[in-house]
């Protein structure tokens, strides 16, 4: 980003075009830009294929049906999915005509905002070939340089881990909030309490533990099959003393809405995976209208009223 400072006399001796100028410029950007955003989430996993992306597009789109303005915000830089789950195949053709104009997000329908490097490509088959500062100054730009407008919701894609992506994240937006999700094994288990050991190293409030592939039902017999085991997850939050948010059971055509670009679990069908999905959402929004002890001031001298960022208390 340039410098807006023009041809100001504060600027005789040129140290307004350094970079330490315009990484402050771009902090203040990313500030005004989260201060429209009420509540914002980061989906995180330990390790890979147990569904986070399924479970960050489906919450953006429950959240959103529910008449919530939500942004999704995809920083699974290497192996972005959220455009595709969502049928956008929008490119960023747009060009701010001055420094201070915002870059339009993608929408789908009138309450989803949706940003993905994937709109930014122009073969979305491309490698992303990027070491780790690279990353940071994207997901930077990301919140800094997207016109997210005021939201209700903010919901993160990350990737599975804890590197650069998440890590930037809770540096960026210190007030993030994270859903994890595991599957039932204790494979999985094993890293998703790595996930929650970085939440508790960042000062990341943890909204709550989602188990994802928890069981499959028949759809001939109804019998209920774990194929990955049952409950891993929910012995797990309470191992940790955090909220449990719910099993999602496997059904195929959850695969099917992801590929078609029609999401599923977030649909209006009768089923036991979108009804336990439906819960889910029920209990995030439940808990985030419950101040965390990690963001709040129980202890504050001004009895909790004020600002937690700004208390000189």
């Amino acid at each position: 980003m340039g410098s807006s400072c023009g041809s100001s006399s504060s600027c005789s001796s040129g140290s307004c075009g350094s970079p330490d100028a315009a990484l402050a410029q771009q902090d203040n950007a990313i500030t005004t830009s989260l201060g429209k955003i009420k509540n914002k989430i980061l989906v995180m996993s330990g390790k890979g294929g147990v569904g986070k992306s399924t479970v960050s597009t489906n919450l953006a789109l429950g959240l959103a049906n529910k008449g919530f303005k939500v942004g999704l915000m995809d920083v699974d830089l290497h192996g972005p999915d959220i455009c595709r789950m969502l049928n956008l195949t929008d490119k960023l053709h747009a060009t701010p005509s001055n420094e201070r104009d915002l870059l339009p997000p993608m929408e789908y329908g009138e309450n989803l905002k949706v940003i993905s490097l994937e709109y930014m490509m122009e073969d979305r088959d491309d490698p992303i070939i990027w070491r780790g500062p690279l990353k940071v100054q994207a997901i930077r730009q990301f919140v800094a340089d997207i016109n997210w407008g005021d939201l209700d919701y903010l919901i993160i894609d990350a990737p599975p881990g804890t590197g650069d992506e998440p890590l930037t994240v809770a540096q960026t937006i210190k007030d993030a909030q994270a859903v994890v999700v595991t599957t039932p094994q204790e494979v999985a288990l094993a890293d998703v309490r790595k996930s929650l050991n970085f939440c508790k190293q960042v000062e990341m409030h943890v909204v709550g533990m989602v188990e994802n592939m928890s069981g499959f039902i028949c759809p001939h017999c109804e019998e209920t099959v774990e194929i990955f085991k049952s409950g891993g997850g929910e012995k797990t939050a309470k191992e940790f003393e955090i909220p449990f948010l719910g099993k999602i059971p496997i059904d195929p055509r959850v695969v099917v809405g992801g590929d078609d670009g029609n999401p599923y679990l977030s649909s209006d069908f009768d089923s036991p995976a979108v009804k336990a999905f439906g819960g889910v959402v029920e209990n995030i929004v439940k808990q985030m209208s419950i101040k965390p002890v990690s963001l709040g001031n129980a202890d504050c001298g001004c009895g909790g009223t004020c600002n937690p960022s700004t208390c000189s208390c």
